[in-house]
């Protein structure tokens, strides 16, 4: 194999003592995979002896360890910093790499990041093979990116940030781009668009090759307050830099605002937690531009609570949904 065809596969790890393992083999059992490297983000648990006893003894396996909890952004800045292989992917502990995953990637040309579709697993599933979709390969520029990351009354909320692209480590190196390390939500995200603002070449394939894992207790309404700003702080930062596309600009911004609003939200939410009614209604009233979108998120997340009800209640569907709409490729 070509050298310019090889992976180095990152997993940032923090108490996936659980699966790990699964998800090591997995990436292991590619043959375009020169390097796996692991980074135990300070776990408590058997993590880094539970990928131990995954490796395969092809010396492709390298598991390095934080003594203290550093976040997914500043393990993934530190196995790109020790890896090699020319290209990168992005495995999170909990999931895994259908089997044939680079092959149908790295057939597509001229990409200087390329994603392919995403089948969400419920944690109570087993392991089911993904359906077999056409590649259909598609360029994927800044406006498109970010209007698949807003969320629309009455739609799903905008899950382009979940992809998982290869990255072209000699891009990246060409502009500096790295995880900003402070952020422990959306730091995929605000990669992407760094990237995207720098003109990578994005190519989207609805071929399926990433298996990723769904559970009860991941809600996106639990994100720390603290982390919210975060991400709202770094949108915030690559507007004001500017370069940003005047077709994307408008709903970059709208997709800051709809942070804000959401971090506005936590805020009212901790103020009523931690000091009780009064101090929440004082905190609204002292940031009035806040309001509606307080208003509106108490609303939404009382509807979200009764639809997750409803879905517990209701029987389970079993098989995957996945990220992006395809259709089942034609027999050959």
């Amino acid at each position: 194999m070509a050298q310019e065809e090889t992976v180095c596969v990152i997993i940032a790890a923090k108490n996936a003592e659980e699966t790990i393992g699964r998800a090591v083999r997995s990436a292991l059992a590619q043959p375009e995979v020169a390097e796996v490297v692991v980074v135990d983000d300070g776990s408590d648990d058997r993590t880094m002896a539970a990928a131990a006893a995954a490796n395969d003894a092809s010396g492709r396996l390298e598991i390095l360890g934080f003594t203290q909890n550093r976040g997914p952004s500043a393990a993934r800045n530190r196995a790109i910093a020790v890896s090699r292989a020319p290209l990168i992917a992005i495995l999170d502990a909990d999931d895994v790499f259908f089997p044939g995953r680079f092959r149908q990637m790295l057939a597509c040309p001229d990409w200087d990041f390329i994603a392919d579709n995403i089948a969400f697993m419920a944690e109570a599933e087993p392991l089911h093979q993904p359906a077999q979709f056409a590649p259909r390969p598609r360029r994927l520029d800044l406006k498109a990116f970010v209007q698949g990351n807003i969320s629309r009354r009455g739609a799903p909320r905008g899950e382009l940030g979940f992809l998982k692209p290869v990255m072209r480590r000699a891009f990246l190196d060409a502009h500096g781009l790295r995880y900003r390390e402070e952020m422990r939500l959306g730091e995929d995200y605000e990669l992407y668009v760094r990237a995207l603002a720098n003109g990578a070449r994005y190519t989207v394939i609805e071929s399926c090759g990433y298996g990723a894992l769904v559970r009860e207790n991941s809600l996106s309404g639990r994100h720390r307050t603290e982390d919210l700003a975060a991400l709202h702080a770094a949108e915030r930062s690559i507007l004001a830099t500017g370069g940003i596309p005047p077709e994307a600009l408008g709903v970059m911004r709208r997709h800051c605002r709809q942070i804000g609003n959401r971090h506005a939200l936590r805020r009212f939410l901790d103020s009523k937690r931690e000091r009780g009614a009064g101090a929440a209604l004082s905190y609204a009233f002292g940031h009035p531009a806040a309001l509606p979108a307080i208003a509106g998120g108490i609303l939404r997340d009382k509807a979200e609570a009764a639809y997750r009800r409803f879905r517990r209640e209701a029987p389970a569907e079993a098989g995957l949904r996945y990220l992006l709409p395809a259709s089942p490729a034609e027999p050959v």
